[in-house]
């Protein structure tokens, strides 16, 4: 039987504002520039399947044209995060495919990491009980994560007779915690403990469930604040200055910090602490 991978559909014409776009295999609310994506299959403990890979894929990829979103929230629906891909609904099927059929799949789960890491957007990820497979790569590709004191966080591709290089996972996961300990994570797939998810510094921070969204929310709602070209030019910078020699990254920062010298939001900021206001930041 055939499960056919859907393919990217690029946006075309005039941009229609994200929080205008209906999705169907997760749930989104839009206020005040804060984006809330919600894995939303509870009683499965949040698993992803072909049709929400490929919808938040494309869903990512439109931020780089969104005007009206300036930060994420990601989490999941209930007391998980995201248990990876459903066994019935994806594993089972894979074990039917053919290799250009499993090579488009996993590309396709590639490109969603891809997507995350390419928003000039910054994704907070609200990580609460299970953050498995598929499930802890979009938590590594986030840009900042919060953690609960049972967060239990495992790359565990190797549990079923499959490479730890998954989605990135060789390239993140090391830059993240460090060689060794994503070596022994990635080739045991035993589960990370948020304990030391926050020690290695996975997590930025870990709060209570009960506090943790709003945790989430708040942070989203001072990125959103902040001057949002300059934080999506540290983001790009942070991603393309790991093939970088030290003196390509001085020069790079050099021309990028000169290009948001340019901005109206950095005469926002300068008139501001003259007139000893706040700034209110605009993203221009």
């Amino acid at each position: 039987m055939k499960h056919p991978i859907p393919d990217h559909n690029p946006m075309r014409g005039q941009y229609t504002p994200l929080a205008q776009n209906p999705v169907r295999h997760f749930a989104l609310r839009v206020e005040e520039g804060v984006a809330t994506v919600t894995l939303n299959r509870p009683e499965r403990k949040n698993p992803l399947t072909f049709d929400s890979y490929a919808e938040l894929r494309d869903w990512f990829l439109g931020l780089q044209r969104a005007t009206d979103i300036r930060a994420v929230v990601l989490t999941g629906a209930g007391d998980n995060f995201c248990s990876g891909g459903d066994v019935h609904e994806i594993i089972g099927p894979l074990t039917r495919m053919s290799m250009p059929e499993l090579l488009a799949f996993t590309r396709m789960t590639g490109a969603l990491v891809s997507a995350m890491r390419a928003c000039p957007q910054p994704i907070v990820a609200a990580i609460d009980g299970v953050c498995a497979g598929a499930g802890a790569m979009m938590a590594l590709a986030s840009d900042l994560r919060l953690g609960t004191p049972v967060t239990s966080t495992a790359f565990l591709f190797t549990r079923v007779g499959l490479a730890g290089a998954d989605m990135g996972a060789c390239a993140l996961l090391p830059r993240v915690i460090g060689q060794g300990r994503a070596s022994e994570l990635l080739f045991t797939g035993r589960a990370m403990t948020a304990q030391e998810g926050q020690a290695w510094g996975f997590f930025n921070a870990l709060h209570d469930s009960s506090a943790l969204l709003a945790a989430a929310h708040k942070l989203a709602a001072q990125l959103a604040q902040g001057p949002t070209f300059a934080h999506g030019m540290t983001k790009t910078m942070l991603h393309q200055e790991w093939a970088m020699t030290l003196d390509q990254a001085i020069e790079a920062e050099a021309q990028a910090q000169a290009i948001c010298m340019q901005t109206q939001d950095f005469r926002r900021a300068y008139e501001a602490f003259a007139a000893k206001q706040r700034p209110q930041f605009q993203g221009d």
